[in-house]
């Protein structure tokens, strides 16, 4: 399993970023996916989740409303659209899956495997 993220960088508060993962080495349309934040002295948040078929996502409260998730199963890509951004919403973002075809697990944060991780800096 190999994931690699891009897209990250510094933004302004209020303003929009898009990070991309490539994901290889599985079936990719079988198995819902991820993203995870991690800034410095907090605790790792899944920021969002999508399933296989776009059916169903998961956003904690922290994001909602201003974070979409997508996914190109074509491309075995997924996006996270992250609007309105906040200083609090630095930190390196990560793309990670359980191998699972839900996403009712990934609020725990344990998953499997994670990709390298991509900075975002929020400045205000």
């Amino acid at each position: 399993v190999q994931l690699v993220e891009s897209g990250g960088g510094l933004v302004q508060a209020g303003g929009s970023l898009r990070l991309s993962c490539a994901a290889s080495g599985f079936t990719f349309d079988e198995y819902a996916i991820g993203w995870v934040r991690q800034a410095p002295g907090k605790e790792r948040e899944v920021v969002s989740c999508i399933s296989p078929s776009d059916s169903t996502t998961y956003y904690p409260e922290s994001v909602w409303g201003r974070f979409t998730i997508s996914r190109d199963n074509a491309e075995n890509t997924v996006y996270l659209q992250m609007n309105r951004v906040k200083s609090e919403d630095s930190g390196v973002y990560y793309c990670a899956t359980q191998l699972r075809y839900s996403c009712n697990d990934y609020g725990s944060g344990i998953l499997d495997y994670w990709g390298q991780g991509t900075q975002v800096i929020v400045s205000s």
